[in-house]
């Protein structure tokens, strides 16, 4: 049986700075890198790239400067009063509703391949959601569950979708888990809050804050090019498969993928598989699998 090491991670698309060479100095000019089937593959148009690194950091530090300046009509400026601003009361209920239907997801395969993520419920027949290439990177093995409460299942593979990079997995109806809301089609908005909820690193539970930072970003999702929710709340290794939630607590994608410089960690670019496409392909999958 798979063990939570939190070594599950996100697939691509992989990105390299443009600007950026192998020492991680800055090369004027230099071609740049983008999304590919490995890193070394180069980005034919850079400018995306930069423009969206440009937006997410002009969003912290203007969402900064605003939070400040708010702070400074009421009382004390600065650092200190920045960062004791309240967190919005939507966001904290939204994951009080959120993280008690989020569950890890764990795969042990033959010759030791394991793998890690996250899912959610998303009916009352203990149907859940996760993505696709945690199990393929767990080399097809056992796959189990996780409850937000410790207790351990293990899961059914319902059907898998690697063009989509969804699989929906099925647990006993003792595990008891109730199905998160889902948003209604075509209601996402650029710049309202999401929460990402998952396991990352193995940290069952983890609820990061962001915004929508596009939608019908086109990426490289599964097997093909999809068009996907782009935020900058914080994806990590192990949150695959989780959900992205908004203030009101309705999913509006499956955490997927995130763009990394030179391989790294997140750097405030993820994607997810929006809601309207996960529904879609979970209906099929489940009509087929029962």
């Amino acid at each position: 049986m798979a063990v939570q090491t939190g070594l599950g991670e996100p697939r691509g698309p992989w990105f390299i700075s443009p600007d950026l060479g192998p020492d991680g100095r800055i090369v004027p000019g230099g071609p740049g890198s983008g999304p590919a089937d490995g890193p070394g593959r180069r980005w034919r148009r850079p400018g995306r790239l930069l423009t969206a690194l440009a937006v997410v950091a002009l969003s912290t530090v203007s969402g900064a400067a605003a939070g400040g300046w708010v702070a400074g009509r009421d009382g004390p400026t600065g650092p200190a009063a920045a960062s004791a601003a309240p967190v919005p009361a939507e966001l904290v209920t939204a994951a009080q509703k959120t993280v008690p239907g989020v569950v890890s997801v764990m795969v042990g395969g033959a010759g030791g391949a394991s793998a890690t993520g996250s899912g959610f419920a998303i009916d009352d027949e203990q149907h859940i959601v996760t993505n696709d290439h945690i199990l393929a990177k767990g080399g097809g093995g056992a796959v189990t569950v996780e409850m937000p409460d410790g207790r351990r299942f293990t899961a059914q593979v319902v059907g898998r979708e690697p063009a989509s990079d969804l699989a929906v997995l099925k647990v006993p109806a003792s595990a008891g888990l109730s199905p998160l809301p889902l948003a209604k089609p075509n209601t996402t908005r650029v710049g309202e809050p999401v929460l990402a909820v998952g396991s990352p690193l193995g940290l069952a539970g983890t609820v990061t804050a962001g915004i929508v930072s596009a939608l019908n970003r086109q990426v490289r999702l599964g097997a093909g090019r999809h068009s996907a929710v782009q935020t900058d709340a914080s994806i990590n290794p192990g949150n695959s498969g989780g959900p992205l939630v908004n203030a009101r607590g309705e999913v509006v994608g499956v955490n997927t993928a995130i763009a990394t410089i030179d391989g790294s960690g997140s750097i405030g670019i993820g994607f997810a598989i929006p809601i309207d496409q996960v529904r879609q392909t979970a209906d099929i999958i489940i009509g087929k699998g029962g």
